[in-house]
């Protein structure tokens, strides 16, 4: 028996011994000496037997690994450049062969006709990542990085705009990797889609990122520059109004155009973008609430118009100097205006009764509220990084900013067409931030360490008055909703974390500080509000390849949510003539643990994945609702104890024909909420089933003719005091190319509805002890666009533009 299993054992060793060989190599352009990332590697043995295939990382590195000895043939394709074939490989045991610099020769005809019939993969997954490219969303032309985020499967975007990433609306953005201070959906809303390349969902961030934004990050990756010489990308586009009439004051106006340009010779490197929009948004409200108090109850149902008026202009630079290989300094500015107003006309019916249902109050009025909101913005920024003889690197950048952010809100009571409360809320409140950071990488052994340190600070004095005016009377200031707020917020933090792999398995562990320091003063508070907290967010992500395609990943992140300033203003505003806003200067900020695992499994024509994942929210931050006056709600921001989720997202990317591909994605999470809300007072216990669902087909009608249809849905939602209801968008699109793809027209069909009542409308409702309040908000549908894009010369690089880091989380 022993000598039968040392037999075994050695019939064991030696086979493992003799899989032990392995063939390495790096894809490069032939013309432009650049990696070519996400090229695919396929090998096959001596009778043209698929055996293993792997894609290169963005080094155009790759490694194929557990060969044993025989003859072996290799093809590298990548789409646009022709395949490259190296055949007759002869491997011994345990032979690792360096194939080198394999160089692929770009291919003009394929490139002309990537425009339409272009087959490349549209997603790929990473150790701590899903990045999908920008480009196989055709809807989304011509509109904004909202449009184009809101199909990937762990996002959704809601009726108001509002974007959530595993359902938290809280999560850090990232330009090119540069980390956006701001509120998202305002960040995204200013980017055109038209620039982005690829976008990347990083749901459990290693340390090395910034701890900000409880659901992880997303990452937008711009467009790419020519690598010698110059080159041009544009577009305009225009749309009709939409087929609905709402009664509307105004018709909408939706036109707007980018320019980007990029001139690269010898050792400069030169990018600008400049880009307008408007985009107006007609719509209709219907709201019904009811208070009471001491017994009477206050019915107060309304319905009117409720449009926007929306634009934006901005323009960025980039210059880049290069003088030898291991220097790089870069040097950017922005500066750009955004405006919106949003108008609500509404038609009030209040109807009082007392204990015993009897009718003691009757009146009718009509409200006209017109909010404006307006943003300067200019930044500036300096980038610096040195690579050493070691292939050490060291890192440098940073950012200052200011904003310019003012607004007004005209809130008027009519009755019988005399004004008989007029009021008026105006603000200024300019932004100064800044953020500098050093980080240093170096290889050991097979691994890689890095560490980091960084500043970051912003300050804001704003001043905000608000003015009554009754029956024609001269306006007068009330102080009680009158007065200044300086807040100012600093934060050092400091990282370090090790990355390798070993064999099949990747690695990244690591380790983040932070010391954050909060101070804010009111004038009509004698109080400083201050918050000073040191806290450590560890993460790690492992990330194992199995055989025949699959592999398995596993990651744990600590985060945290920050409150701006606007959550933090105790001064209440009179948004409508039905609620006042108001933050809380006690507000604490969220902190969640994230884990996930995850199977990924690539296809020989498309990709797979399924993600397991929890959360665990501390002082999650909510807007409640409770009673000022007998026809006036208080929406403040408080925090309301503990929440939980527990969900799974699934997506693929399929191309099951050469004309036709398919994306689709889904994320199924159930929600959970518990704790005390405004000083204690009222307790909150709920909880729900959410998913939403994302689906996008694209159909090649002819070598210049695309059409593609996509679907947008997020189920009803649970809140701290009610529900959200479901919210429904399709579209569809058909392009045309002309000029070898550099010219293209496509034509869009937006919030396909066709008189169903179903699509782009949403309902919000929440309740409490002594109030109930529901109202829908529905938007027009069934919008046709058309937008042109030109694209002259290839583009290949990243373009360096920067956007606001601060002042937008104020907007």
């Amino acid at each position: 028996m022993k000598k039968y299993i040392f037999l075994v054992f050695l019939l064991s060793s030696f086979k493992l011994f003799a899989q032990n060989a392995s063939i390495v190599g790096t894809v490069f352009d032939k013309t432009t000496g650049s990696p070519l990332e996400f090229s695919s590697v396929s090998i096959y043995d001596n009778q043209s037997q698929l055996i293993q295939g792997t894609i290169v990382d963005n080094k155009g590195k790759f490694i194929i690994k557990s060969l044993s000895a025989g003859i072996y043939h290799i093809k590298i394709q990548f789409l646009g450049y022709d395949q490259k074939f190296i055949n007759d490989l002869n491997l011994s045991n345990s032979q690792k062969l360096n194939l080198g610099k394999v160089e692929l020769s770009p291919n003009e005809k394929l490139l002309n006709e990537v425009k339409v019939t272009g087959q490349q993969i549209q997603s790929f997954n990473k150790i701590d990542k899903q990045i999908y490219k920008a480009d196989q969303f055709a809807s989304a032309k011509g509109g904004t990085a909202v449009d184009a985020i809101k199909n990937l499967p762990s996002v959704a975007v809601n009726g108001q705009g509002e974007i959530t990433l595993r359902g938290s609306n809280g999560f850090l953005v990232l330009i090119n990797g540069k980390p956006i201070q701001g509120d998202a959906q305002n960040i995204l809303s200013q980017l055109p889609a038209n620039i982005l390349e690829n976008i990347e969902l990083i749901t459990a961030p290693s340390a090395k990122y910034d701890a900000d934004g409880k659901g992880g990050i997303i990452n937008i990756t711009t467009k790419k520059g020519s690598d010698a010489g110059f080159s041009i990308l544009a577009n305009s586009q225009g749309g009709l109004p939409s087929t609905i009439s709402y009664g509307n004051l105004e018709n909408q106006q939706r036109f707007g155009g980018d320019l980007t340009i990029n001139y690269k010779k010898d050792k400069w490197d030169f990018s600008a973008s400049a880009n307008y929009l408007i985009n107006d948004n007609a719509g209709f409200r219907e709201g019904y609430v009811f208070t009471i108090i001491n017994g009477i109850k206050t019915n107060f149902p309304s319905n009117g118009e409720r449009s926007f008026d929306k634009y934006n202009y901005g323009g960025r630079f980039n210059i880049g100097f290069k003088p030898n290989k291991n220097d790089d300094f870069s040097v950017g500015f922005f500066a750009g205006y955004k405006f919106q107003d949003r108008l609500a006309n509404l038609n009030y019916n209040n109807t009082k009764t007392n204990i015993n249902g009897q009718i003691i109050g009757l009146k009718q009025y009509f409200n006209s509220n017109l909010q404006n909101k307006n943003a300067d913005f200019i930044l500036g920024n300096f980038d610096y990084s040195h690579t050493f003889k070691n292939k050490s690197s060291l890192s440098f950048s940073a950012l200052y900013e200011f904003d310019n952010i003012y607004g007004s809100t005209k809130n008027r009571n009519i009755e019988a067409l005399d004004t008989v409360q007029n009021t008026l809320s105006t603000y200024d409140n300019p932004l100064n931030g800044l953020r500098a950071k050093v980080d240093y990488a170096v290889n050991v052994g097979k691994g890689k360490i890095e560490m980091g340190y960084q500043f970051r600070m912003d300050k804001q004095k704003g001043s905000f008055i608000y003015q009554e005016s009754y029956s024609g009377s001269a306006f007068a200031i009330i102080p009680q909703f009158t007065g200044v707020v300086n807040s100012r917020n600093d934060i050092h933090s400091v990282y370090s974390q090790f990355s390798g792999k070993v064999n099949k398995l990747e690695f990244v562990g690591g380790l983040r500080y932070e010391n954050a320091k909060r101070d804010l003063k009111v004038s009509n508070i004698n109080n400083d509000f201050k918050l000073n907290y040191d806290n450590l967010f560890p993460s790690a992500n492992i990330l194992y390849s199995l055989n025949k395609g699959y592999k398995i990943k596993a990651s744990l992140s600590r985060r945290v949510q920050r409150n701006n300033n606007f959550e933090l203003n105790p001064i209440q505003e009179r948004e409508h003539s039905e609620t006042l806003e108001q933050g809380d200067p006690n507000l604490l900020p969220e902190f969640v643990y994230l884990a996930e695992v995850g199977l990924i499994k690539n296809l020989n024509k498309g990709s797979f994945f399924t993600t397991i994942y929890f959360q665990d929210i501390k002082n999650p931050i909510r807007r409640v609702n409770n009673i000022y006056a007998d026809t006036i709600l208080n929406r403040i921001f408080t925090n309301a104890g503990k929440s939980q989720k527990i969900g799974f997202e699934v997506g693929t990317n399929l191309q099951p024909a050469k004309f036709y591909s398919l994306y689709v994605g889904a994320n199924f999470y159930g929600y959970k909420i518990q704790g005390s809300i405004l000083d204690q007072t009222v307790s909150v216990n709920n909880n729900g089933l959410v998913y939403s669902f994302n689906m996008n087909s694209n159909f090649t009608l002819a070598p210049t003719w695309a059409l593609q249809a996509n679907l947008n849905y997020l189920s009803n939602r649970p809140t701290a005091q009610g529900q959200d209801s479901r919210f429904l968008s399709p579209n569809a699109s058909i392009k045309k190319s002309f000029l070898d793809g550099r010219l293209t027209a496509l034509l869009q069909w937006q919030n396909i509805d066709l008189g169903t009542k179903e699509s782009n409308r949403q309902r919000i409702t929440t309740s409490g002890p002594a109030f109930y309040t529901t109202t829908n908000y529905i938007y027009e549908t069934d919008v046709l666009m058309l937008n042109l894009n030109f694209n002259l010369n290839k583009l290949t690089r990243k373009l360096k533009l920067i956007g606001s880091e601060f002042g937008e989380k104020e907007f």
